[in-house]
Order: C-alpha cells, then structure tokens, then sequence
C-alpha cells in the first residue's frame, strides 16, 4: 500500500511481539518430526477447552469443517432441516448442505446482524408442522438443528435460542468461527459453549489466528467429542485400518497447535484492545451527530469485534471515497446467502429476508485490530463523515 494508507488489517505487527516465541514453539515440532497430530495438538486442545470451559475441543483442518464435523456428531443428514442465518460466510450453509441436509435460512436483528430468536420461533410455528415427535419443515424435512452465527464477533441472544433448540428439541450448534472470546452479557459462559458444539476458525485474520488455515469443535460432551476425532479421521473407530463411518482427514497440524498455543494466553488481551478501539470509533462518531447517518454496532458486553463494521448509505461509493483516501475497508457481506447462486436451487427471492438484504446492502467493515493507533481511528472517522458528506450531495 502506499505510504501513509491505513491498512484493514495489520498482521505483521501482531507477529512482531510474538516472534521469538513463535519460533522456539515451532523449532520444537521440527525437533520432534511429529507433524500431525501427537502432543503439540493435544496440548494446544486441552488449553482452549479449559480457556473456554468446554468438556473438549477437538482441531481440525478448518472453521468450515468443525461445521461439517459438528453437523454429522449431531446425526444431521439427507432429509434432514437445519435453521441458519441468511447473513454470514458461506461455510455457515454450505457445511449443512454438504451433510445432505438443506438449510432454510431466518433473518436476522437489525442492529446486532445475527440470527433472530423471535423470527426463529415464528418460523418454527408457523412455517414448519407436527408429525408425531418430528418438526416438519416446509419441504417436508425433518427440523434437526439450529445454527447460530456469532457475527463479526458479536453473541447472539444464546438464552432465547437455546431456549428455542430446548421448545423444539433442536440440536443447538454455535458457528463461533468469529467470536473466539466473545462472552454472553460480557461475563457469562464463552461463545461455543452454549449449545452441545461450537464451531471456531483459526484462519490467519481471525482475533485467534494460525500461520495457516484450521479450525476446531468445541463440545459440551466427552462422548461428542470421540465421536467428532473418530469422523475427522476417516472414520476411524480405534481398530488398525477399522473404519465405522464414512469421515474424512481434518486434523489441526501440529506446527498450526503450536502458533495457536502461544498465542492463545493474548487472545484475551488482543480482544480488550479490539473493544477499547470500538469504545474510540464509538465515541468519535457520536461526536459527529446524527445527521451523518452512519449507524455503528455499539458497545455490547462480550462483544470482541472481530470486525467494526457501520452502516452508511451509498456503501459502495463512501467505500471508493476511503480508497481514494488511502483507508482500507472491507464489505462482509454483499451478496446473502438465501440469494447466493449455490443456493439457487432453495427458491428463494430478493425481499424474502429483507433485514439480511439490507445489511449486505450498507454494511462496511472499517479498520480494527489490537495494534490500530488513536490517530488512524481519528482518520478514519473524519475520512468516513467526508465520504457520507459527499455521496448525500
């Protein structure tokens, strides 16, 4: 970028304070040769499930396949129903739909962009129908799970939907994938640890973040958790070459355990520094008055801004007028995933989810990780307020 700009995200400067840590834990695999799976991982799993108070965690090869993974522990497959959010990364339907099982997706919260427990439930009453013990969705599957989607970092309203998972005798799965840390009202149970799985990603720009991809399940249930080891690796059931269930090989490298494993005593740290940024692009647009009509997520409890993302009118044109200032954004995400091609075959329509078509429509994540300086917020703000300014004219 040129000098002067103001990097989304800023990666190299994490790595800068870490350094010498990270090589001493990664000269220490290469000592061993033990490439995949062996101590590093089950050091590094122990350590995140205590971290976050699960029975268990399990690594895996990526965000996307603790999903999968999570979905078939569950039972979830062909002629099944599972409810998700229409405004998320594809992973969070894709993995259902890799299962055999079709996702039906409910809009979300207007401010919060993560699913709504009230639309959830009407959906659940209204939309779908008894058959005996089973929930009958409109395509006449089997109403087997709910998905969650901890968006940008912030938790959804976990009592409501567990609530409606306990109504409905829904599996309640969490895609925690952008929450590592994020925490229900700020001091209650961690994101993931909710339902009977969660769900998290350690891509690199994650608040956890590997030198590579991976991923991991969280599992209130030390049974789930043998049966989740046994489907990521091929199946295997303890037996040589013994194979019980059709799986597949995702396992966290062991060089990935050991970036994760120093890292993992920060992340709470990092995620303090990533609110108090929030607190400052909060104070700074307050500033400006309403007449900007730049709306911001606010300041929740537990929320860990994975992204700061605002709303603006003219999104895409206030986007090249912060280009042109040297300000890098981001749009997360502009097309929903009810109106995605992959899901062509669902049927749905533009202004079936509305709220979910509006957030792909205004949504735009602005600068924010641990290091950001008070002087580029400042910047930012100012070059956004310019942007609003001139796209209303």
């Amino acid at each position: 970028m040129p000098e002067g700009s103001i990097r989304f995200l800023d990666l190299a400067a994490q790595h800068a304070a870490i350094r010498d840590e990270l090589r001493t834990a990664v000269d220490a695999v290469f000592a061993t040769q033990q490439f995949v799976l062996g101590p590093t991982v089950e050091r590094f799993e122990n350590a995140l499930a205590a971290h976050v108070g699960s029975a268990a965690a399990v690594g895996v090869a990526s965000g996307t396949d603790a999903l999968y993974l999570a979905l078939r522990a569950s039972g979830v497959g062909p002629g099944d129903a599972v409810v998700t959010s229409p405004f998320s990364f594809v992973a969070s339907a894709s993995a259902i739909a890799r299962t055999g099982a079709r996702p039906y997706f409910v809009d979300v919260e207007p401010t919060s962009f993560n699913l709504d427990p009230q639309r959830a439930r009407r959906w659940l009453t209204g939309a779908c129908r008894r058959d005996g013990e089973r929930l009958r969705a409109p395509g006449g599957e089997t109403v087997r799970a709910l998905l969650p989607v901890h968006l940008f970092g912030r938790p959804c309203a976990m009592d409501a939907l567990a609530a409606i998972a306990r109504e409905h005798a829904l599996v309640l799965i969490e895609d925690a994938a952008q929450a590592i840390g994020a925490r229900l009202d700020g001091a209650g149970g961690y994101a993931g640890t909710f339902g009977r799985f969660g769900c998290l990603s350690f891509y690199p720009t994650k608040n956890l973040g590997g030198a590579g991809d991976g991923g991991a399940v969280l599992c209130a249930d030390a049974e789930d958790a043998a049966v989740v080891r046994s489907l990521a690796r091929h199946g295997a059931d303890g037996g040589p070459y013994r194979h019980a269930a059709l799986g597949l090989a995702s396992r966290l490298d062991a060089l990935q355990a050991a970036v994760l494993g120093v890292k993992l005593p920060h992340v709470e740290d990092w995620n303090r520094a990533r609110r108090r940024h929030a607190r400052r692009y909060g104070r700074l647009f307050t500033a400006l008055g309403p007449e900007t009509r730049v709306e911001t997520p606010g300041i929740v409890p537990g929320h860990v801004f994975h992204q700061y993302v605002i709303r603006v009118p003219d999104r895409d044109r206030v986007r090249a007028a912060l280009a042109a200032d040297g300000i890098e954004t981001q749009v997360y995400y502009p097309i929903p995933l009810h109106l995605q091609p992959c899901f062509a075959d669902l049927g749905y329509r533009a202004g079936d989810l509305p709220e979910a078509e509006r957030a792909s429509a205004t949504a735009l994540a602005l600068p924010l990780y641990p290091e950001l300086d008070d002087a580029a917020a400042e910047r930012v703000v100012a070059a956004v307020r310019r942007a609003v300014g001139s796209a209303r004219a």
